[in-house]
C-alpha cells in the first residue's frame, strides 16, 4: 500500500465508508494520515454519583444491584440501570441497546464514562462507555484522539482506519533539513505523525503539533516566497517583450482629477486613512511596477469605498476591474451597491456579476460582456477565475476577504490579465509583525480610523443567568424593527464538544418568542443555495433573528442588525469575536453585543474583558497576543481562515517567525531548492502546492 492508494484499500473500507471520507476530504492512504484531531480528550478523576457536574462527561464507579432492565414498550428498546446516591439518583440509559442487559451483570462493579444533564432533580447519562475500574485507570494516562466528522462517519471508524494505515504504510522520509530541525528543536516526521494520531502522552502530542505547525508555516511561507519570485520574473520578461503593452497593465489614464472628483460627490467625508490609502492605490497603479497591496482596516473602517474607487478609476482610464468576495450573497451587494454608486456619479460603466448561482443564459451573457466590454465593472466569487472567463485589458483584481482564498487562487486569478494590478482587503486584525510575514508578498496599506458616523457598540460579558433579560432585549428590538443575531459553536450536539449547537438552540428559541417573530438557522454545513436564501431574506427581515455558527463571520452587511449574542464566548478567539462582532452597528441605529459565558474561569474573564472594553480590533488581537502567550496547546483556534490544519497565527506567533527565519535562509543559500539536501524538500513541496507548483518556477 502506498500514500496515493485510495483509501478504499485499508481493510474495512466499503463504498459507502469511501464516500464518507470523500465528505470530509480524505481519498487516499496519505490524506486519512494527515487528517489531524480538532481536539483530545482527557478522561476526568471517577467521581460518586452526588459528585456529578451536569451538561459535563463524568466517570462513576458504581456496583450495579441488579442487571439493567429493557423497556420492552418502547421501539428504541431503552436498557435501564438505576443508580441510587444519597442526595440525587442516576438513571443510566442506553437506546436500542438490549444487548446491554447481558454485559452488566448484578453485584458488578464498573465505570461508566458519558455526558451527564439534570432533570426534575434526577441525573440523566446516555449511551455511557462502559469499562472496568483497571482499563478505565488505563485510558486516564492517555490522550484519546477526537476527529472532525460528518453524519454517518463515527470517531471510532475513523481511529481505526488511522491505526490501520499506519502499520501498512512504511516510515516516510524526513524532508526538513536537519539543521532547520535541530535549530528549531523539532521532532522527527514519523514520530510527529505517530503522536499526533496516537500521543503516548501530553508531552509527546505538544512536541508532535509543534513540528507540523512549523511545517504549516514553512511550506505556506516558502510557496509564497516562491510565487513572489516567479511573478517578479514574469514581469520583467514582460516588460522585455511588449513594453508597449504595460499601459494597459498601469491603468493610467488622463482626465484630470477623476477619483478626487467622485470624493467630493460623496455624501459623507473620507477618513484622512482612507484617503491616505486611495492615494497609494493610485500611486501604484501609475508607477511602473505591478502593485500588489493588502489593504488591512478594521471592521466598519470602510475599505470597500476605497476598493470601488479604484475600480472606477480603472474604468475611467478604458480597462476592465474585478472584485471577488467569498460569498455569493455579498458578492450580489457589492453589484448592487456598485450600480448604486456609478447612477449618484451619473457615470454609465457596466456592471458585471458573475457567481455560480446564475442560470445558464445568464453566465453566458456574463462572459460575452466581459469578453467585449473594456471599461467593465465586474463582480462576483470563485467563478471570476473559471477557464471559461476571457478579460479583455483586466487592470485590476480585488479579492476581498483574501485570506479565505490563499495565496494560489490569488495567483490563478491575476494570471487572468497581463498581470494585473493586485488589491487585497482584509478585515482581520492582525498585528503588523505578523501581517508582515503572513503577506510578505505584498505592500501593506493600514485603514485605522473608524468614520465619525458609526456608533460605537455597546458591549456586554454576562453569565447564563441574563439569558432570559436578553431575550426579552431582543424582542424590544425586534419590536422597534431591527434584527438579531446568535451564534452557537456547534451545528448539532455533539458527544465530544460542550456548548450549545444551532439546530437544537433555533427550536428551543422558537419556544421562547411569540410566533410573529421569525427564527432561522445557518450553518456551515447547508448547500449554498439553501445558505443564500436563508441570508437574503435576513437581508430582507423576512426572518429577525438568525441563529447561525461562525459561517455569518464574513458575510453581507445588514444595517437593520443591532443585536449579536454570542453563546458560549469563552469558546472563541478574540479576534474570531471581534469579527463576529462586525456584524452589527452597520447602520444609524445603536448596536449592542452580548457575550453569554457558560464557563468560567480567570483567563476567559481576562480574554473577555479586553473585548468588553474596546472596539478597537488590531488592540485587540495585540492584547489577545500578549495574554495567550506561545505553547497554548489546547488553546482556542480563531485564525483558521488561513486554511492551516493546526497552526494558528496567533496562538503561535513564535513559530510563524521562526519559519520565516528558515525560509529567507533557505532562498539565500538555495533559491531553486536543487542542493542534494533539498531534494526531498523538493518533492514535499511538490505535493504541498499540488497543481499550482508549475508556478513556482522549480
Amino acid at each position: 500500500m502506498k500514500l496515493d492508494s485510495p483509501i478504499r484499500n485499508i481493510k474495512g473500507i466499503g463504498p459507502k465508508t469511501e464516500e464518507l471520507f470523500h465528505a470530509i476530504g480524505v481519498y487516499t492512504v496519505g490524506d486519512i494520515l494527515l487528517y489531524f484531531p480538532r481536539d483530545y480528550e482527557r478522561y476526568p478523576e471517577i467521581g460518586s454519583v452526588d459528585e456529578l457536574v451536569p451538561e459535563r462527561k463524568n466517570a462513576v464507579y458504581v456496583r450495579a444491584a441488579k442487571a439493567p432492565s429493557v423497556n420492552q414498550h418502547s421501539r428504541l428498546q431503552t436498557a435501564v440501570l438505576d443508580v441510587p446516591g444519597e442526595g440525587r439518583s442516576l438513571r443510566i440509559m442506553w437506546f436500542r441497546s438490549p444487548y446491554i442487559r447481558s454485559l452488566i451483570k448484578a453485584g458488578g462493579y464498573y465505570v461508566f464514562y458519558g455526558r451527564v444533564t439534570e432533570k426534575n432533580g434526577f441525573y440523566y447519562m446516555e449511551q455511557p462507555e462502559i469499562l472496568s475500574l483497571d482499563r478505565y485507570r488505563e485510558i486516564q494516562k492517555t490522550l484519546q484522539p477526537i476527529y472532525r466528522l460528518t453524519k454517518g462517519l463515527t470517531n471510532g471508524q475513523i481511529r481505526k482506519t488511522v491505526e490501520l494505515a499506519m502499520k501498512e504504510i512504511p516510515l516516510e522520509m524526513e524532508y526538513l533539513p536537519e539543521d532547520i530541525r535541530v535549530r528549531n528543536h523539532l521532532s522527527e516526521y514519523n514520530f510527529a505523525l505517530k503522536n499526533m494520531h496516537l500521543p503516548r502522552d501530553e508531552e509527546s502530542c505538544i512536541v508532535a503539533r509543534d513540528r507540523f505547525v512549523f511545517d504549516e508555516f514553512f511550506f505556506f511561507i516558502l510557496c509564497m516566497q516562491l510565487t513572489k519570485d516567479c511573478s517578479a520574473a514574469l514581469k520583467n520578461e514582460f516588460h522585455l517583450k511588449c513594453p508597449e503593452s504595460m499601459e494597459a497593465a498601469g491603468a493610467s489614464g488622463a482626465g484630470g482629477d477623476f477619483v478626487g472628483e467622485l470624493i467630493g460627490k460623496l455624501p459623507y467625508e473620507l477618513t484622512g486613512a482612507q484617503q491616505r490609502t486611495i492615494r497609494q492605490v493610485r500611486e501604484d497603479m501609475r508607477g511602473e511596477t505591478v502593485m500588489q497591496r493588502l489593504i488591512q482596516g478594521d471592521v466598519g473602517s470602510g475599505k470597500t469605498i476605497v476598493a470601488f474607487l479604484a475600480m472606477l478609476d480603472c474604468a475611467n482610464s478604458g480597462y476592465q476591474s474585478a472584485i471577488m468576495a467569498p460569498t455569493d450573497v455579498l458578492a450580489r451587494q457589492h453589484e448592487q451597491k456598485l450600480r448604486q454608486l456609478c447612477d449618484s456619479f451619473g457615470l454609465s460603466f457596466p456592471v458585471v456579476l458573475l457567481t455560480g448561482s446564475l442560470t445558464a443564459r445568464q453566465r453566458r451573457e456574463a462572459y460575452a460582456l466581459i469578453e467585449r466590454e473594456r471599461s467593465a465593472l465586474i463582480v462576483g466569487t470563485h467563478a471570476l477565475i473559471q477557464e471559461k472567463v476571457n478579460y479583455c485589458d483586466l487592470a485590476l483584481v480585488i479579492t476581498d476577504e483574501q485570506h479565505r482564498f490563499g495565496v494560489k487562487q490569488r495567483e490563478t486569478f491575476s494570471l487572468k490579465g497581463h498581470h494585473p494590478h493586485i488589491m487585497v482587503m482584509s478585515a482581520t486584525p492582525i498585528p503588523r509583525t505578523l501581517a508582515i510575514i503572513l503577506y510578505g508578498d505584498l505592500d501593506i496599506s493600514v485603514i485605522d480610523e473608524v468614520p465619525a458616523r458609526r456608533k460605537p457598540i455597546k458591549n456586554c460579558v454576562v453569565d447564563l443567568s441574563y439569558r432570559k433579560t436578553a431575550y426579552r432585549f431582543m424582542e424590544k428590538e425586534i419590536r422597534q424593527g431591527h434584527q438579531v443575531y446568535i451564534i452557537c459553536p456547534l451545528v448539532e450536539s455533539s458527544e465530544h464538544a460542550e456548548g450549545e449547537n444551532v439546530l437544537d438552540y433555533t427550536e428551543r428559541l422558537k419556544q421562547v418568542f411569540p410566533e410573529d417573530i421569525r427564527i432561522a438557522c445557518l450553518h456551515g454545513k447547508m448547500k449554498a443555495d439553501e445558505k443564500n436564501r436563508i441570508m437574503e431574506e435576513f437581508l430582507a427581515n423576512r426572518i429577525q433573528i438568525l441563529v447561525s455558527t461562525t459561517v455569518i463571520e464574513v458575510g453581507v452587511d445588514v444595517p437593520n442588525a443591532t443585536v449579536i449574542m454570542v453563546e458560549n464566548a469563552e469558546r472563541f478567539g478574540l479576534a474570531q469575536l471581534h469579527q463576529l462582532r462586525g456584524r452589527v452597528g452597520r447602520g444609524d441605529a445603536q448596536a449592542y453585543c452580548i457575550l453569554m459565558q457558560g464557563n468560567e474561569t480567570k483567563t476567559e474573564n481576562k480574554r473577555l474583558a479586553i473585548l468588553n472594553h474596546s472596539n478597537d480590533g488590531f488592540y485587540i488581537a495585540g492584547e489577545d497576543l500578549k495574554l495567550r502567550g506561545p505553547g497554548d496547546f489546547f488553546g482556542i483556534r480563531q485564525s483558521g481562515d488561513f486554511q492551516f490544519q493546526l497552526a494558528d497565527i496567533y496562538q503561535d506567533a513564535d513559530v510563524m517567525s521562526k519559519a520565516s527565519y528558515e525560509v529567507s535562509v533557505l532562498m539565500r543559500e538555495d533559491p531553486s531548492l536543487r542542493l542534494p539536501q533539498h531534494r526531498a524538500l523538493k518533492e514535499r513541496l511538490k505535493q504541498y502546492a499540488g497543481s499550482e507548483f508549475t508556478l513556482l518556477n522549480l
